[in-house]
């Protein structure tokens, strides 16, 4: 995999970006204006982040694995030290499925009814490989989400889910948040 340079990363026009990033040069990125990323991020091959109105934050020390997406007109917030694994699907905008209306972006918001809504992934979560977050849904901090699962209501701190729908398997130790602490020790002194 071929890393970006800070220059090639600058020139993607970023809200912000941290120190330490590492992009793919076959990620994509839409409205990177709205999108900021924090220290120490990594997006590998074929990912695809879109930003809409509502923006994209990535916090430090996140990894977004290869062929995942971010996509949405409503704000997607990603916390620090937060795992997505490949082919993770987290939108913050769904169109409706009913049949009360017309679908796709190439029909005039008239005549549609999107499903735009927040989503945020808290600090610590980790999110299996194939799995879909959708609109509205928040992860509370260290959530982990099995693979192949199907998240559409909010997940609870240090619980494990999976399924389709995705339902609590279990709780996640919280002795990561020491690791946390000896980690951040180690990072002052450098």
């Amino acid at each position: 995999m071929a890393y970006l340079s800070n220059k090639e990363i600058k020139k993607i026009g970023f809200c912000s970006f941290g120190n330490n990033v590492c992009i793919s040069d076959k990620a994509s990125f839409y409205g990177p204006s709205r999108i900021t990323l924090g220290d120490s991020v990594r997006i590998d091959d074929f990912c695809i982040v879109s930003a809409g109105e509502g923006g994209i934050m990535v916090g430090n020390h996140v990894h977004i694995a290869c062929f995942s997406s971010l996509i949405g007109g409503e704000t997607i917030k990603i916390g620090d030290f937060a795992n997505i694994s490949s082919r993770v699907s987290i939108y913050s905008s769904s169109d409706d499925y009913s049949g009360a209306t017309i679908t796709n972006p190439t029909i005039p918001d008239d005549f549609k009814n999107v499903d735009h809504r927040p989503v945020g992934v808290g600090k610590h979560c980790i999110i299996g490989c194939g799995s879909v977050i959708l609109p509205g849904v928040t992860l509370n901090e260290a959530s982990a989400i099995g693979a192949l699962s199907l998240v559409k209501d909010h997940c609870d701190a240090f619980t494990i889910y999976a399924g389709i729908p995705a339902r609590k398997m279990g709780q996640r130790s919280r002795d990561l948040l020491e690791a946390e602490k000896r980690f951040i020790a180690s990072k002052n002194c450098e």
